[in-house]
């Protein structure tokens, strides 16, 4: 009984992040300015990651939460280097 609680916990917030990850998605594609664009891309990037994390709790893998480490690194600079290209034109000073 435990175990379809957690399987169907799992497949719960997969549902949800795939619908977080679309209306991020959206925002980066239609957004109104550059701004709205960076912060769907955030949003997009944390949401994958954290898919990630959630399929591999699914499977047992640890590949996955390697995977999703990187993800996020990755994130974190191309947001910096986004919004400090919007701020100041140039990314290296």
């Amino acid at each position: 009984m435990m175990t379809l609680v957690i399987l169907w916990s799992i497949l719960a917030a997969q549902v949800m992040l795939g619908l977080a990850m679309a209306c991020a998605f959206y925002r980066m594609l239609r957004g109104p300015r550059a701004q709205d664009r960076i912060l769907g891309l955030d949003t997009f990037y944390l949401a994958a990651m954290l898919m990630l994390v959630v399929f591999g709790i699914r499977t047992s893998n640890s590949i996955y939460f390697e995977t999703a480490l990187i993800i996020a690194l990755l994130g974190f600079v191309a947001t910096v280097a986004f919004s400090k290209f919007l701020m100041r034109g140039e990314v290296i000073e």
